[in-house]
């Protein structure tokens, strides 16, 4: 990634200095004083002054700093800030952490005319979440983009009102607000067809309060340690959550649901993925689909713009 920030200064000479990233930044947060002054020598050396503090930072070679990428005007577009944060917050923590696999690491970003589309999985569930757009670019565009990336993007934005401004190229991933670039090479590679992924055949289906079934999901997960999984148990009327850890704990709850289906099912999942998931949807209630034991579940909006599927484990 590269950030470039303007700061506003009182300029006495023009010229450029490269700091140390790790000494620096903690000494600047640390002087008192509304100001700071910064006076570089030609040995290299940069003077750090505030108030009656004074400090010597021994510089490092300009020259020897990466060359900025330069940042494509041509092809920037702005877009709404807020709805791009939003659906970051949706998908951000499906992806994988696993950098040998470097595609899982991003999200599959894609600008349409009327919406924004993005998905992300570590292959263990799959988080897809899309929201209109007031502002698009001129023609769908599609990158697979570090999430950590991302989440920098939305950090910095803040509660910016600022549009954002977009710049899909053909390596490199342009973000600008309020005169914040920040630019990312964009992941190659191919991202899982996710569409296909989204289970079909949902033969068991009910709606339920997200922050009631939430809340229950985070109790029981209290007795779970070494990945012991949560099992789930939808029968007439009723879903049942449990976990037990031998030798430590074991604990169950039932949530009333409107659910009159004949068969019984009962489905294992990771308590973290099950968590995160129900997390991410959007409003105040959550759809859980199911099929069997031992395919994949499926959590979803009532508005249809996230879906969630989670893989299960064997109980």
């Amino acid at each position: 990634m590269t950030l470039r920030v303007p700061l506003d200064a009182d300029v006495e000479q023009e010229g450029s200095v490269l700091l140390p990233a790790k000494i620096a930044p903690e000494l600047i947060r640390a002087l008192t004083g509304e100001t700071v002054e910064l006076s570089a020598g030609e040995d290299g050396r940069v003077l750090v002054t505030a108030g009656s503090s004074s400090y010597t930072l021994y510089g490092l070679p300009v020259d020897e700093f990466p060359q900025l990428p330069e940042i494509d005007h041509e092809h920037l577009f702005e877009t709404d800030c807020s709805t791009f944060a939003e659906v970051v917050s949706r998908v951000k923590r499906a992806a994988s952490r696993d950098e040998s696999r470097p595609v899982l690491t991003g999200a599959l970003v894609r600008f349409e005319q009327d919406r924004l589309i993005m998905a992300a999985t570590d292959s263990y569930r799959l988080a897809v979440a899309e929201a209109p757009l007031a502002k698009a670019p001129p023609e769908a565009l599609e990158a697979i983009i570090p999430v950590k990336a991302m989440e920098e993007v939305v950090r910095l934005a803040g509660s910016s009102a600022s549009p954002l401004s977009v710049a899909i190229g053909e390596g490199l991933v342009t973000f600008g607000i309020d005169e914040l670039w920040l630019s990312v090479r964009r992941i190659e590679g191919q991202f899982p067809n996710f569409t296909a992924l989204r289970p079909e055949g949902i033969e068991h289906s009910i709606t339920i309060a997200k922050d009631e079934l939430l809340e229950v999901v985070k109790r029981v997960g209290i007795v779970v340690r070494q990945n012991t999984p949560v099992r789930a148990e939808l029968s007439t009327g009723t879903l049942s959550l449990s976990a037990r850890t031998a030798d430590v704990a074991e604990g169950a709850e039932s949530i009333p649901v409107a659910y009159d289906g004949a068969e019984t099912i009962e489905i294992g999942f990771n308590h973290e993925f099950l968590r995160d998931g129900i997390e991410s949807v959007p409003g105040d209630e959550v759809k859980l689909g199911l099929i069997s034991s031992l395919r994949p579940a499926l959590l979803e909006s009532v508005d249809g713009t996230f879906w969630y599927v989670i893989m299960p484990i064997r109980i």
